[in-house]
């Protein structure tokens, strides 16, 4: 079987960043699919199931409540190996171009504070499986060791 284009990226001089991770073609519609990298793989522990929760329901709620990017939203969630998130947006994209987006995303994350959207039995599967305090810490992280004056070292996949 052919290896899917994520396991050829790699991982062992990959850090946080906001990557491209590939574009895919739908008729005349273009689909950018970007690595939020918020650990460096095998390198740093991943994160919990928790903070990562809570990061896909603020994400996803900030997402589709953006003026400029709701209509062009495709998905916001979590890699499996819980080392980032994986953002869909329809249309032909640059990481450069969208980590402005990207970082004012983490900004909403970070100071979010109250109610989390969508953590109540009725609106989510695994609803207490929730750590704001560990998410809003993340995105501090996140913000501060990478997006702030982010370059092209993580801009770009290594070789």
């Amino acid at each position: 079987m052919e290896k899917i284009t994520s396991f050829t990226i790699n991982h062992i001089d990959l850090e946080p960043g906001v990557y491209v991770s590939r574009k895919d073609r739908y008729g005349s519609a273009v689909i950018t699919t970007f690595d939020l990298r918020m650990t460096a793989p095998n390198r740093e522990p991943v994160m919990n199931t928790a903070e990562m929760h809570t990061i896909e329901h603020l994400g996803a709620t900030f997402l589709r409540n953006h003026p400029v990017f709701a209509d062009k939203t495709v998905y916001f969630g979590p890699m499996g190996c819980r080392t980032g998130f994986y953002m869909l947006l329809a249309g032909d994209y640059s990481s450069r171009e969208i980590a402005p987006l990207v970082t004012e995303m983490f900004e909403f994350i970070r100071d979010f504070s109250g109610d989390i959207p969508g953590a109540a039995p009725r609106d989510c599967g695994n609803w207490q499986d929730q750590n704001l305090g560990m998410a809003n810490w993340l995105a501090d992280r996140y913000l501060t060791r990478t997006l702030i004056g982010i370059d092209e070292k993580h801009l770009v996949y290594p070789e």
